[in-house]
């Protein structure tokens, strides 16, 4: 059971992962593109290469030649994930996995036009006036990405014809990696949006956590929160989805597959290949394991418990405001409130809305949902970074 597992990106995600891989006793190996990222600070040992340069990712993995590669960010040379494949090692959840969901003109037309999943309609752009055409053809109001990007960058809604250009511009100035194309969606009217926990198992049948509602802004998440309420045939649709797009991908581990819920029923949005920034609401006693645990039991193979709610939990973030080095402060003050927990990241350097903690709450079971995240936002709120 000693296997050596390499983590591409190493973020506040990669970090909790990396701590469930060290409590039973394996190996890791954390990469990113900067020095001292959070999991690198609790991993056996760090690389640090540009991920986007295939020749420095095959020196490294040629080096370390692990067990696992479990990527936890988009701007990766994923093409090169077929050949390590070949080579033996296990990638999470499966190449063909990280290659389509890094990209989300890959995951959409999987999605929409193979699976016939339920989507909203949408086009491609590689010039503003491809861009303009296909908004035009769309809508407007319409929701504009780039093909590949995280935590929200590049992301906004287009509501006037005099916000085209800018949102073209903004979607290519938040692309990351060497993808300079965007989508253009459909807006629906969602009531709420959600993630669905997945966890697809070598020898079991695919798993799912409760619902997770969440609140963004800019396009990455302010709240999270679990179970979030929902009619059981929306639940059941939501499952047979997700089960129908992870199975077409293949591979083991836990997947965040993300739905606009509305008054007609559920709607697909995105996908993740591993934990989802807004499943850190089981951080705090939500489920018998965190998105994390559960992730690492299903690369492993190892059993996985009963994934009935235990309480009702949510997540607040904690944002910076500015460029710097950190200095967290009212961490002490937060923890004054009762059934509350923080996480503080530990990145090395700051940018405005960069997230640097996460407050949490919970509740029993049957708790009320606006008060656990009154009470995570209450708690976040008395933590600063300077």
């Amino acid at each position: 059971m000693h296997k050596k597992i390499m983590l591409l990106g190493s973020g506040e995600l990669g970090k909790e992962f990396v701590i469930a891989a060290k409590r039973l006793g394996h190996y890791v190996i954390a990469v990113d593109s900067y020095e001292n990222a959070p999991a690198q600070q609790v991993a056996d040992t760090r690389e640090v290469i540009n991920m986007l340069d295939g020749d420095a990712l095959d020196a490294i993995v040629a080096k370390h030649n692990p067990d696992f590669i479990v990527p936890e960010i988009e701007a990766i040379r994923t093409e090169r994930f077929y050949s390590y494949e070949s080579q033996g090692i296990t990638v999470v959840p499966s190449a063909k996995a990280a290659n389509f969901t890094m990209n989300r003109k890959a995951i959409r037309d999987l999605a929409a036009k193979e699976l016939q999943l339920r989507t909203a309609k949408f086009e491609y752009a590689t010039t503003l006036e491809t861009f303009s055409n296909a908004v035009h053809r769309i809508g407007i109001p319409c929701v504009v990405k780039p093909l590949m990007s995280s935590s929200g960058k590049g992301q906004s809604v287009v509501r006037s014809e005099s916000e085209i250009e800018k949102a073209w511009k903004y979607a290519i100035e938040g692309s990351r990696g060497d993808v300079m194309e965007v989508i253009i969606e459909e807006f629906i009217p969602f009531d709420s949006e959600i993630t669905l926990l997945s966890i697809t198992q070598k020898n079991g049948e695919t798993l799912f956590c409760p619902p997770i509602g969440h609140r963004q802004e800019r396009g990455d998440y302010q709240e999270s929160w679990m179970p979030h309420p929902m009619k059981e045939e929306d639940i059941l649709e939501a499952q047979r989805m997700a089960a129908q797009v992870t199975k077409a991908l293949g591979g083991q581990g836990i997947w965040g597959v993300e739905f606009f819920l509305t008054k007609n029923g559920v709607y697909f949005s995105e996908l993740s290949p591993r934990p989802h920034d807004t499943g850190m609401v089981t951080l705090a006693p939500a489920l018998p394991l965190n998105e994390f645990e559960l992730h690492l039991r299903a690369i492993l193979g190892l059993p996985i418990p009963d994934l009935k709610l235990q309480h009702t939990a949510a997540s607040a973030v904690v944002l910076a405001s500015a460029e710097g080095t950190p200095k967290i402060q009212g961490v002490d003050k937060a923890l004054e409130k009762n059934q509350v927990d923080v996480k503080v990241f530990g990145k090395p350097t700051t940018r405005p809305y960069r997230r640097m903690a996460v407050a949490l709450a919970w509740s029993k079971d049957d708790a009320d949902v606006k008060q656990v995240v009154d009470r995570a936002k209450e708690a976040a709120s008395c933590i600063s970074v300077h």
